[in-house]
């Protein structure tokens, strides 16, 4: 519509086939985590590098679609070889049931607590809290629908599958939170295989993916297929 009034526009995308299929007429993939679309916080250069890539397509008289991609990756996307794990978690369980399931959760969930206490010390603030649940609560809850219930969720959410995504949110926030109370930051290609190939919690995340999925419910459906996962880390691999 802006563009049939004559208004120039320019999109910056994280997801490229996306971007290829809706054939916007000007675009920038940039190869950054979702959420952040200029790359990294607090780096105004950076963050101006690619405001300028974005603006420079609109000097381009080529089309009727331009799609480019930005060719430089975040800094902090790169691996940090000081980084380790600031704690020590002992080998991961393999529940079979929901309450095996929620007790590996919670017992490997006490272990991370003090350091996310710590990393929320730290940084002065935490991401966890869109579930409106204690994290004493994720485990039990979370568990009921490996059974197929759908357990109604605290106010103000107001569905069975907000209260599953939000809450699948929130632990990985806690989780990597607490990889950061000690030390240099881990990069995303650090924490992401630490968190999914390493811990119970992110095993549990696949086996609600799978439950949402056999589900009924079309939102559990939406929520667990598209939120709970990246596609990347479905494959478990010890």
């Amino acid at each position: 519509m802006l563009e049939g009034l004559g208004i120039a526009t320019v999109t910056i995308g994280l997801v490229r086939p996306h971007m290829e299929k809706t054939r916007g007429p000007r675009g920038l993939f940039v190869p950054f985590p979702l959420g952040r679309p200029l790359g990294e916080a607090g780096d105004a250069g950076f963050q101006r590098r690619v405001l300028r890539a974005a603006l420079a397509l609109l000097e381009r008289s080529d089309g009727p679609v331009i799609l480019e991609d930005f060719p430089e990756d975040a800094p902090t996307q790169a691996a940090n070889p000081a980084w380790s794990p600031p704690f020590e978690l002992p080998a991961r369980a393999t529940p079979a049931t929901s309450a095996e399931w929620a007790a590996a959760l919670a017992a490997e969930m006490s272990l991370v607590r003090p350091w996310w206490e710590k990393a929320r010390a730290r940084l002065g603030r935490s991401t966890v809290g869109l579930s409106a649940q204690a994290p004493e609560a994720w485990a039990k809850y979370a568990a009921a629908f490996l059974d197929g219930e759908l357990p109604a969720p605290p106010a103000p959410l107001t569905s069975p599958a907000y209260g599953l995504r939000f809450l699948c949110d929130d632990l990985k926030a806690f989780y990597f939170e607490a990889a950061q109370a000690a030390g240099p930051v881990p990069s995303p290609t650090q924490v992401n295989p630490w968190f999914f190939h390493r811990t119970v919690a992110g095993a549990f995340l696949v086996a609600l993916r799978a439950a949402s999925l056999a589900s009924a419910d079309k939102g559990l459906n939406l929520a667990g297929g598209r939120f709970l996962i990246p596609a990347n880390w479905l494959k478990i691999n010890p």
